[in-house]
């Protein structure tokens, strides 16, 4: 290893490797740090091994309705311990391949502890011993981990977070789920679909609180149907773990509830890792567990850099890439276009999926817009009838002045891999009367966003 690099990045999650790539594809002499596995938690433990657990999950689902589609499937069962062992292979394969980009782009990997220190120094601590690193730049992408409230104390047995969630030794009979954003909707399917007796807990009145209101309202309706119970405007105020199981005391609006159960998943957020990398130390400014940056993530400390879960913004793997790529590109001296926070698609993997990006309707109503609201429902395409997908929808939110498209909200199968078409529009500009006179295939789920731009502007074909 060498003493001294253009460019050092604290962390290999998706921000901080892909990151450390540009650099070194923008001619740059870089070294990544990491304390654990390359490619963070994304890769290792979030992104990737939980949708690998979602997959088993939807295939069990296919085959335990298998007469649906004219075929006869015997005593089909779910293997807990397979899908845990597939899930975490599929970890390490991607870990690996992250390994191989490193090899592949002349990037030192430094592995332990890494902490600021004064004058452009990274310090490294691993096996006990500390050395220490000289950068022109330092790249802090320390990202974040499960959020623990008070009352809610993970013990990593019967209390458990997303990391334990993935790797249980044994499935438990019953789960409940405190928390409904993504971790705690995705997981709640996968434990259902399964066989776990599932309970939601949130806090809101709704779940997936910050999607579309009739989004919630579609998840929620699957959700109860497959017989996953949901309490909202719920909190848990304590869990009893004495004995074999837990005690659950639920405050509702109707007053204290108790539930039994094996196990406590607790999914309220993320906090970020900014502790003991010496922050304080080179006098970087944060507030509210978050470095503040400029829009090219330069800190108020000549040289550091930060990006990903600990700056402002949606804590997501992409958005964490993006701001990695544009902060290399600024230190190299390009010029790079600004983040837009406001076309950051979201995408939540439970069946069925849900995508959105840009306002909700209550959202853009809020704003002072006027709207021509486009809604095709799955119901009607030919494709999700044939696939046996026809739940959910997509909704279009439309300015009506200028028919700029607001947002975009979609539940149902494979909508993840859809919204990545109204992001592209809504940063060319599109208006909704290009969009209804762009072809889309047929017959594809797709088509459902050229049908939901035609039922905003009342020239709908199919419902």
């Amino acid at each position: 290893m060498a003493s001294k690099y253009d460019i050092i990045v604290v962390g290999s999650g998706p921000g901080g490797y892909v990151a450390a790539i540009r650099a070194s594809q923008l001619g740059k002499k870089v070294a990544i740090v990491e304390k654990e596995s390359l490619g963070g938690i994304c890769l290792n433990w979030g992104c990737i091994p939980t949708k690998a657990l979602l997959k088993s999950a939807n295939v069990f689902e296919y085959i335990s309705h298998a007469e649906d589609y004219g075929i006869t499937v015997k005593d089909a069962k779910a293997d807990f311990s397979g899908m845990i062992k597939r899930s975490r292979g599929v970890a390490d394969g991607m870990s690996k391949g992250v390994q191989f980009l490193m090899k592949k782009n002349k990037i030192d990997v430094i592995m332990g502890y890494g902490k600021l220190k004064s004058g452009k120094k990274v310090e490294v601590e691993a096996d006990g011993k500390k050395t220490e690193y000289s950068a022109d730049s330092i790249i802090i992408a320390t990202g974040g981990r499960a959020k623990e409230l008070p009352n809610l104390p993970i013990d990593g047995k019967k209390i458990i977070e997303y990391r334990k969630a993935m790797s249980l030794e044994k499935q438990p009979k019953k789960m409940v789920v405190v928390g409904s954003g993504a971790i705690g909707v995705e997981f709640a399917y996968f434990y259902n679909s399964i066989g776990t007796e599932v309970t939601i807990v949130e806090f809101m009145d709704r779940i997936v609180p910050v999607e579309d209101e009739e989004v919630s309202k579609a998840l929620a309706k699957t959700y109860k149907k497959a017989g996953i119970n949901i309490m909202t405007s719920s909190e848990v105020t304590s869990v009893d773990t004495k004995g074999s199981g837990c005690k659950v005391t639920v405050k509702t609006k109707k007053g204290e509830e108790k539930l039994d159960c094996d196990v406590v998943l607790s999914a309220v957020g993320v906090s970020t890792n900014l502790e003991g990398i010496g922050l304080e130390d080179v006098g970087v400014s944060t507030d509210k567990g978050k470095v503040l940056v400029d829009d090219y993530y330069k800190t108020n400390v000549e040289g550091v850099y930060a990006i990903g879960d600990i700056v402002h913004g949606p804590a997501l793997a992409h958005v964490a890439s993006a701001e990695g790529i544009i902060c290399v590109e600024k230190i190299a001296g390009e010029n790079p276009e600004p983040l837009d926070y406001k076309n950051i698609p979201g995408c939540t993997y439970c069946s069925p999926e849900i995508a959105s990006v840009g306002y909700t309707e209550k959202q853009a109503k809020e704003a002072g817009y006027d709207l021509k609201v486009g809604k095709f429902p799955f119901s009607a395409s030919g494709k999700a009838s044939a696939a046996g997908a026809k739940d959910g929808f997509v909704k279009l939110v439309f300015d009506a002045k200028y028919g700029e498209l607001l947002g975009a909200h979609m539940i149902g199968a494979n909508v993840t891999e859809m919204i990545a078409e109204i992001v592209a529009v809504r940063k060319l500009e599109t208006t909704g009367h290009e969009l209804i006179k762009t072809v889309h295939p047929h017959p594809t789920m797709s088509e459902a966003v050229m049908e939901a731009a035609a039922a905003a502007y009342d020239e709908v074909i199919h419902i």
